[in-house]
């Protein structure tokens, strides 16, 4: 068992052949729409897991810890969590539109052309400001402030502050969005 948990391929691997193992004791394979949303929903978990770990974790703990320990952050913790932040960010996005695609209502939720898709549409509006935030204002600013681009030191404490201002941003939408995504199903649609 040890052998298993000592390595994260492993275990994930694990947890995917315990969730086969699963579905199959409950009666069958999900179809190809059920492992979407699946997709769907692993990918927001780690997606905003990882956005709330940045506000709540990372960011208010930094001033405490010791000068000479912060490169174990700034160059190995951050930018690994980082990466997949940003995929988690997009994979959610995209998984999320075939989702609302192969359902039949893109194009209403994102439009507000019916009432009853109004908290989806609200959703996915709010994912997408905070995907495009990611993509274009955090992840750019955070390769100024964690030294992965070279800028001048004012440069670089602005960048910083820019990426912590937008993850507070997104860490906003991200309560009214989860909110939104969960109402849906109980609006009637």
């Amino acid at each position: 068992m040890g052998a298993i948990f000592q390595s994260l391929g492993r275990t994930v691997l694990a947890g995917i052949v315990l969730l086969v193992i699963l579905l199959l004791a409950l009666g069958g394979m999900p179809n190809e729409f059920a492992s979407l949303i699946w997709l769907h929903v692993i990918s927001g978990v780690m997606w905003i897991g990882l956005l709330w770990y940045f506000n709540f974790v990372q960011i208010p703990s930094m001033p405490k810890i010791p000068d000479e320990q912060k490169p174990a952050i700034s160059k190995v913790i951050a930018p690994t969590a980082l990466f997949w932040f940003r995929w988690a960010a997009l994979a959610t996005v995209l998984t999320g539109l075939l989702v609302a695609g192969r359902s039949g209502y893109l194009i209403p939720a994102l439009t507000f052309q019916s009432k009853a898709l109004m908290a989806i549409g609200i959703g996915m509006w709010l994912a997408l400001i905070m995907a495009f935030n990611v993509w274009f204002i955090i992840w750019p600013n955070q390769k100024k402030a964690l030294g992965i681009v070279v800028v001048e030191a004012a440069e670089k404490a602005k960048a910083a502050r820019m990426a912590m201002l937008t993850s507070r941003l997104n860490t906003m939408l991200s309560i009214p969005m989860l909110f939104c995504m969960v109402a849906q199903r109980y609006a009637g649609a």
